[in-house]
C-alpha cells in the first residue's frame, strides 16, 4: 500500500470502483444457501445444485470473456456484461418465487459476473504496463477488503430483508458499469477514438486454435490453479462441519475467515519479502502458494484441533495471496496482446476445482469424516505443486510475448 500514492488519480478511482463492487458481490452469495433453505423452502440439495449452475456459467463466462476481449471490444464487454449482471440481480426479486426460471437466473448471473473477470484482469495488464504486478496485487487487495465489509454487511440486511441483498449488489454492479463508461470514454477521447483492444484485430478461429497450442502459457498453471482450489474446497466441505461436530461455536469458523480477511491486508509485508527473497518471478510465486496450501493441509493432519485450523488458514492465506495476482501478472508478461484470452482459458479450466471440490470433499467427509478429506487435499496440494513446477520449467528465461498475426 505503500506505493499506492504514487499511481496517478485513475488508478485510485479504479480501485474504490473495484471495492465497492466486491463489497455489492459479498452481500449476496454467503447468503444463496440460506436463501434457497429459508426463504424459498427448498433441501440442501436443492441449494448445492444451485451453486453448481451458478458455478458452471462462471466457467463459461471466464472463457468467453477471454476469447472476446479483442473481438467485441474492451469498453462493450465490460460495461455490458456488467450491466446484464445487475439487470439479472434486479430481476431476482420478482423472479425467484418460480424455482427453475430462478436456477437458470441464478447460471446467467454467475456467466455475466466471469464474463468481466478476464477482461478487466487484461485491461489493467495493458492500460499499467509498467507497473501491472503491484497493481494486480493492490486491486486483489482492494477487492478483499470490500468481500470483508459484504460479507459483515450481508447478515444485517439478511435480517431486514433478503431481496435487499439482490438489489445492492445488482446497484454495485451497475456503479461499476458506469464507471467503466466513463472512464473508457474519456480515454477514447484522449487518444483520439484508438483504445487499446481497438489497435488490434479480432481472433479468428485459426488463430485460437494456434493459441491453444502455446500450452506452456495456460495449460501447467490451469492445471495446478484446478487441484488447488479442489483442494480448498477442504475449509466448507470438511473444516466446518468438523467444527459444529466438535461442539465449537459456529463463530469460531466465521473468525478463521475473518483471520483470512484481515491477513490479506496486514500480511503484506510478509508477501513482499517472500517476493523479494525466494519468489522473484510470478512462476515461482505460484510454486510457492502450492507449497504453503501443501503445508497447511499438513498441520491439520497433524493437529485434530482449532489451534491447529488457526495455523492452517495463516499457512493458506499466505498461498492465496501469492497465487491470486501471480497469475493475471505472468499471463500478462508473456502473452502480449494474446493476454485476455490465456487469462479466461487459465480461469476457466482452474475453476473446474471449485465445482467439483465441494461435492467430492462432502462424499468423503460423509464416509470418514475430516481425516479423508484432508488426505484428499493434501494430495491435490501435491499435485498442484508438481504442475506449478513443471510451469515454472516450460517458462524458465522465457520473457519473449506471443505475436500472431490473427490477433
Amino acid at each position: 500500500m505503500r506505493v499506492l500514492p504514487t499511481y496517478p488519480k485513475e488508478v485510485k478511482v479504479f480501485l474504490l470502483a473495484s471495492l465497492i463492487n466486491s463489497t455489492g458481490s459479498a452481500l449476496m452469495w454467503p447468503l444463496t444457501t440460506m436463501f434457497v433453505f429459508d426463504e424459498l423452502g427448498h433441501n440442501m440439495a436443492d441449494a448445492g445444485l444451485v451453486i453448481l449452475i451458478q458455478a458452471l456459467g462462471g466457467i463459461v463466462g471466464q472463457l468467453l470473456g477471454g476469447s472476446m476481449y479483442h473481438r467485441v471490444g474492451v469498453k462493450k464487454l465490460i460495461v455490458g456484461s456488467l450491466v446484464l449482471n445487475a439487470v439479472g440481480l434486479f430481476a431476482l426479486p420478482v423472479t425467484s418465487q418460480f424455482w427453475y426460471f430462478y436456477m437458470g437466473l441464478m447460471g446467467f448471473i454467475g456467466f455475466c459476473n466471469a464474463l468481466s473477470l478476464p477482461a478487466i484482469q487484461a485491461f489493467i495488464g495493458f492500460r499499467f504496463a509498467d507497473r501491472r504486478g503491484e497493481l494486480f496485487n493492490i486491486v486483489y487487495v482492494a477487492n478483499n477488503i470490500g468481500v470483508a465489509l459484504g460479507t459483515a454487511l450481508s447478515g444485517f440486511l439478511a435480517d431486514i430483508s433478503y431481496k435487499l441483498t439482490f438489489i445492492a449488489n445488482g446497484l454495485t454492479s451497475a456503479v461499476f458499469a458506469v464507471f467503466f463508461l466513463i472512464y473508457l470514454n474519456r480515454l477514447d477521447d484522449e487518444q483520439g477514438e484508438v483504445h487499446l483492444d481497438k489497435r488490434h484485430t479480432s481472433t479468428s478461429g485459426e488463430s485460437i486454435w494456434r493459441l491453444l497450442g502455446n500450452t506452456r502459457i495456460y495449460l501447467y498453471l490451469g492445471i495446478g490453479s484446478m487441484f488447488i482450489l479442489l483442494g480448498n474446497s477442504m475449509w466448507n466441505s470438511g473444516v466446518s462441519p468438523f467444527i459444529i461436530s466438535e461442539g465449537f461455536p459456529k463463530k469460531a469458523y466465521g473468525f478463521l475467515w475473518t483471520l483470512n480477511g484481515i491477513l490479506i491486508f496486514v500480511a503484506q509485508p510478509i508477501i513482499s519479502l517472500l517476493k523479494r527473497w525466494l519468489t522473484k518471478s510470478a512462476a515461482s510465486q505460484m510454486t510457492m502458494s502450492a507449497v504453503f496450501y501443501l503445508s497447511s493441509y499438513i498441520v491439520i493432519l497433524i493437529t485434530h484441533n482449532y489451534p491447529g485450523l488457526v495455523l492452517a488458514m495463516v499457512l493458506a492465506t499466505l498461498g492465496e495471496m501469492l497465487i491470486s495476482p501471480a497469475i493475471p501478472a505472468f499471463i500478462s508478461d508473456h502473452a502480449g496482446r494474446a493476454a485476455p484470452f490465456y487469462i479466461g482459458l487459465s480461469g476457466g479450466v482452474g475453476a473446474i476445482g471449485r465445482v467439483i471440490g465441494p461435492y467430492t470433499m462432502g462424499l468423503l467427509y460423509d464416509g470418514g469424516g475430516l481425516i479423508p478429506v484432508t488426505w484428499l487435499a493434501t494430495v491435490t496440494a501435491v499435485i498442484g505443486v508438481l504442475f506449478f513446477i513443471v510451469h515454472a520449467m516450460q517458462n524458465r528465461g522465457n520473457k519473449s510475448e506471443i505475436v500472431s498475426s490473427g490477433l
